[in-house]
């Protein structure tokens, strides 16, 4: 029998506030048993197996930072779009930690197609129609884009600019200056 109260929705849900709390590694099945203080066992008519629950908090975190982006990105364009999609997933990254991680868990590539990842990829090509880039140059800009947001986040999330100055969000802001700058002013072949 089913215990009253669990769905999927639920435990994907406290598993991604787990993830949050512990770490995305950390989550388990049996760590969600845990926290709802039943048996393992009745989890699977839930969930497959922890893969499984992995999948779904990685495919719950890639549509909240979609839509967040989407919602910042409304009525911005160039520099001040960028700034606001920058923001979005700093700001993501360092109040959900585990939910950040989850995002960038792999998925088979049919789970991959049919979730909001694409949707990043075509929020970040719609703050470089700003910057008139052709392809594949908007491709480049796009891997730049990921690459500067992702590593910068993870240094900072893992403390890597904790007792340094100047303090992490006048870096944040200057790095956020010299991309709009580079969008601008793209190199040409």
């Amino acid at each position: 029998m089913v215990r009253a109260g669990l769905s999927t929705e639920r435990l994907v849900r406290a598993g991604a506030e787990l993830a949050d709390e512990v770490g995305f590694e950390q989550v388990t099945v049996s760590a969600l048993a845990r926290r709802f203080d039943v048996k393992v066992a009745s989890l699977y008519s839930h969930l497959k197996n922890s893969q499984d629950l992995k999948t779904r908090i990685a495919l719950l975190a890639l549509a909240e930072l979609a839509d967040r982006a989407a919602e910042a990105l409304a009525g911005r364009s160039g520099k001040d779009a960028l700034g606001a999609f920058a923001d979005v997933y700093r700001d993501y990254a360092l109040a959900h930690p585990g939910r950040y991680t989850a995002a960038r868990y792999p998925l088979d590539p049919e789970t991959a197609a049919a979730s909001a990842g694409p949707r990043h990829a075509q929020l970040t090509r719609a703050i470089l129609r700003g910057y008139d880039l052709p392809e594949p140059d908007q491709t480049h800009a796009v891997r730049l884009l990921g690459s500067v947001f992702h590593g910068y986040v993870s240094l900072e999330t893992a403390g890597g600019f904790a007792h340094s100055a100047p303090d992490s969000q006048e870096s944040w802001t200057r790095i956020v200056d010299a991309l709009d700058s580079l969008l601008r002013n793209w190199p040409t072949r």
